[in-house]
């Protein structure tokens, strides 16, 4: 089975909400909601991929050394094996916008149940809630 290893984090504003995207149409997955990150390429690190695509898909900066490794899903769909390991940040220079037509939505750790997640986001959630509430 192939595995396919990508990185989220969970950007966490000075209210303790955290981010969550909405996958746009077209997309595998349309219509759920998802912690940002995306696919960690050939001999790129997480931390890398997570930099990258946080730029290119909500338009901020973020340092590797404000990426703090939280924990990571481990699960088996059809047709591969995600790894994904999960990161906190709570510091980024510049403002969240949505480039890629997903919405956006930040919301209390409490509330995040309350959105549909692929089957590997939502194991995450419990260690959100320890942390943040």
């Amino acid at each position: 089975m192939k595995l396919l290893l990508v990185a989220a984090v969970a950007l966490i504003d000075p209210d303790r909400r955290v981010l969550i995207a909405q996958r746009p149409r077209g997309k595998s997955f349309a219509g759920l909601w998802e912690f940002p990150g995306g696919k960690v390429e050939v001999d790129e690190r997480p931390e890398a991929a997570l930099i990258r695509e946080l730029h290119e898909e909500l338009g901020i900066a973020v340092e590797e050394a404000c990426l703090a490794p939280f924990t990571f899903a481990s699960f088996a769909y059809p047709e591969f094996h995600l790894l994904m390991p999960l990161y906190i940040c709570w510091r980024w220079t510049g403002f969240v916008v949505a480039r890629e037509n997903q919405t956006l939505k930040w919301v209390f750790p409490k509330d995040l149940r309350a959105y549909p997640m692929p089957s590997a986001d939502a194991p995450l959630i419990p260690a959100l809630l320890d942390l943040l509430v």
